[in-house]
């Protein structure tokens, strides 16, 4: 399976602000909408449905997120998203925005999913099927820190064009 997942999408007029660039809120919906279908086509995993049948689903803890360069009117970007960490009741999500040919990085995000049962309230265990998934597709990054990790993937980048 793959684990990091790729998408593009167009960015659409009525997402963005006067200055024809996506609204900063915007990016959030972007990137979740992407994600809820990477992990449905990729992972056949529905969560809709998985909230219907088990009563079980996943809602955001936090986001950090950096922009970089404005995502404009009409563009099209490629989203792309791996999980880099997991426990029995935790996911984190890295997310990135770049442009279509994936040259100029636009925005870099982690979000925080926590297992929820919808009924009790409360957090929940993922099930074994669910942490076998999350095994096959983790790709763990070397900084824990999110501004650390901005920072190895900007210099890295950098590295590149000086190359």
């Amino acid at each position: 399976m793959d684990k990091i997942l790729k998408t593009k999408r167009k960015v659409r007029f009525q997402d963005c602000d006067p200055f024809n660039h996506l609204n900063n809120s915007k990016y959030l919906e972007y990137f979740i909408n992407v994600r809820e279908d990477q992990i449905a086509e990729h992972y056949d995993l529905d969560i809709f449905k998985y909230m219907r049948t088990t009563g079980l689903s996943w809602v955001v803890a936090s986001n950090q997120i950096s922009y970089l360069k404005p995502a404009f009117t009409m563009e099209t970007v490629l989203v792309e998203s791996q999980l880099i960490q997991f426990t029995d009741n935790l996911l984190l999500v890295e997310m990135k925005m770049w442009n279509e040919n994936e040259t100029e990085l636009k925005a870099i995000l982690w979000i925080k999913f926590i297992h929820y049962d919808i009924q009790a309230k409360k957090t929940a265990a993922h099930s074994d099927d669910l942490m076998k998934l999350f095994q096959s597709v983790v790709l763990p990054v070397d900084q824990p820190v999110f501004e650390n990790r901005f920072l190895e993937i900007i210099q890295s980048l950098k590295a590149k064009v000086n190359a």
